[in-house]
């Protein structure tokens, strides 16, 4: 048996899982690892990050773009903490990630020591696995383990690991573990399938939902509509399943979807849920029956009255189920459906071919639409920013990806360095806010230092625009949402980068060309109009908060001394 360092022999774990990429940054109590890593660059690259948030939001990212797992790394304390925000992420999104937490040294465990937290504790909530390295032998099996959880359940694997665990020699025996693993469709009980027919073939208006869990079976999605002569509305995460201008496709729903999602999902007296649990309930039907498919049993009937449950894979029932379904001659809901998303773009594009000053959001993201590549990824970042790229860019065959159910701001700039990490030969393009681009705008650097072509665009309104809107929404006065305005050209410039910033509207389309053949990180800096992201459908009560913001707002403006009406104001809001 001969006599290897432990470390090595987890680095060697790793390769054997096919990991080729670690987002992090080395220090005190992570070094022994980092040492070992380092011989063993060639077969794992580190990309070292600015701030460990945004390699945990990196190694996210990487995880929903590839579906193999994400890796990130720290020291234990300060950087193990900054960890957390992108695991949440990940936790929320089913993605699989691993991370590898330095620690203090096992002799000095429990002292207090000089930044010792106690990380297992710390990462508890948020993990699928979560274990501390014990002994020099156990690294590589406990290591395999993690992974191996990651990957089962779709979610974060934390390995602690004690700063003199990774530089003590082991003898290579026979290994408890492998890399080898396997994963199983659930296929549907048939029952369950039958009594889904019975709603299917009496339903006259059916409407189907579908979210992330349809994306592994598209043709059996885009069959089973046509069949049952449905229109689809697809979760924001899911965007992309189907082309967002494909005849079937009503885009999304809620206060980012558009007015033929709203009006069709009211109309429905068959709601068919394929690999969501869509969590806004004010969205779906009062009352209409429900069919919900779901992979993970416990999310069927979580949160809508659903009339069947069938679980199982989505592929999987589908494709039952078109075996049974007749093409429907009765189309009319379908094509109503379908009138109703051509006028929808037909508005929609009067906004974005408007050419104003300032500029307006929706004229911005068709200069994006342009320049994008058929095989690109959209890291589009949380806020107003989210709203006008999933409304007005029509996806072809790109890739999507946002922080979904967490809705973290930064999220933006580390899926784009992801994105080219994981494809060097793709677009990567990331489309963010001001104030989400603010977050972690340190990390552009990184992008500069590993040569990633990437595009930042920023639509800067000086704003946190969401959060603006969202107080004058339930009838609040705008506070503390203004920024100071930051020149982020001239700040890409001096990163090494190249930067444009753009206040006409008659510059946007040569910045944005210059933009797409640069092969340096770029940042377009649009200056645009402060302008509400308004939904496809204004509820009752978004209009009477609305209202009541614009009355306070005007006795606030004017200062007018009206005691009695000032009183009575007060008792209304």
């Amino acid at each position: 048996m001969r006599e290897v360092l432990a470390g090595h022999a987890a680095a060697e774990v790793m390769e054997e899982w096919g990991i080729r990429h670690l987002f992090g940054l080395p220090g005190d109590s992570i070094n022994h690892l980092v040492d070992n890593l380092r011989s063993e660059q060639e077969q794992i690259e580190f990309i070292q990050v600015r701030h460990e948030e945004v390699a945990a939001l990196a190694a996210s990212s990487y995880a929903k773009l590839t579906g193999k797992i994400g890796v990130c790394l720290s020291i234990g304390g300060p950087g193990a903490i900054h960890l957390l925000n992108g695991l949440y992420d990940a936790k929320a999104d089913g993605a699989p990630v691993l991370v590898l937490a330095g620690q203090v040294e096992s002799s000095k465990l429990g002292e207090d020591s000089f930044q010792e937290v106690h990380l297992e504790r710390l990462f508890q909530d948020v993990s699928v696995f979560n274990a501390r390295v014990s002994s020099p032998d156990s690294f590589p099996d406990l290591l395999n383990q993690a992974i191996r959880t990651a990957y089962a359940r779709k979610g974060v694997s934390v390995l602690v690991i004690p700063d003199d665990m990774p530089g003590q020699k082991i003898k290579q025996h026979v290994r408890n573990t492998s890399s080898v693993s396997s994963t199983a469709k659930p296929a549907p009980l048939l029952d369950d399938i039958n009594t889904g027919l019975h709603y299917l073939n009496n339903a006259k208006r059916p409407v189907i939902l579908a979210g992330t869990g349809a994306k592994g079976a598209r043709e059996e999605l885009e069959e089973f509509a046509d069949k049952l002569a449905a229109p689809i509305i697809f979760t924001l995460p899911a965007k992309g399943i189907l082309p967002d201008e494909h005849p079937f496709n009503l885009g999304q729903l809620g206060q980012i979807g558009t007015k033929p999602a709203y009006e069709a999902m009211d109309e429905t007296d068959l709601l068919i849920m394929i690999g969501t649990s869509f969590p806004y309930r004010e969205f779906l039907p009062d009352d209409a029956k429900a069919i919900q498919i779901d992979a993970d049993s416990a999310q069927i009937g979580k949160r809508y009255p659903v009339s069947v449950g069938i679980a199982g894979d989505s592929s999987l029932v589908l494709h039952e189920m078109n075996k049974s379904l007749s093409r429907r001659d009765d189309r009319l809901f379908l094509e109503e459906c379908q009138k109703n998303m051509r006028n929808w773009w037909n508005h929609v594009q009067k906004d974005e071919i408007e050419a104003t000053a300032p500029i307006k959001p929706p004229q911005v993201i068709p200069m994006i639409q342009k320049i994008a590549r058929d095989d690109a990824t959209l890291s589009v970042d949380v806020g107003n920013v989210t709203v006008w790229t999933a409304r007005h860019f029509r996806i072809t065959h790109q890739k999507f990806i946002i922080s979904s159910w967490m809705a973290t701001m930064g999220c933006g700039l580390p899926g784009a360095i992801a994105s080219s990490i994981a494809y060097p030969d793709r677009q990567a393009i990331a489309v963010c806010g001001d104030g989400g681009f603010t977050m972690v705008m340190h990390d552009f650097v990184t992008a500069v230092k590993y040569k990633l072509p990437i595009i930042v665009v920023v639509l800067n309104n000086r704003k946190i625009g969401m959060i603006k809107y969202e107080q004058e929404e339930i009838g609040h006065l705008e506070y503390e949402t203004d920024l100071q305005d930051i020149d982020f050209a001239q700040f890409a410039k001096a990163c090494g980068g190249e930067g444009y910033r753009i206040i006409k509207h008659e510059d946007l389309q040569p910045a944005f060309e210059m933009a797409s053949k640069s092969n340096k990180p770029v940042i377009l800096d649009v200056q645009i109009e402060d302008e509400p992201p308004l939904p496809g459908k204004i509820t009752f009560d978004q209009a009477t908060g609305y209202s009541k913001h614009l009355m306070k707002k005007f006795f606030k403006e004017h200062e007018v001394e009206m005691p009695p009406l000032r009183k009575a104001l007060k008792r209304l809001f």
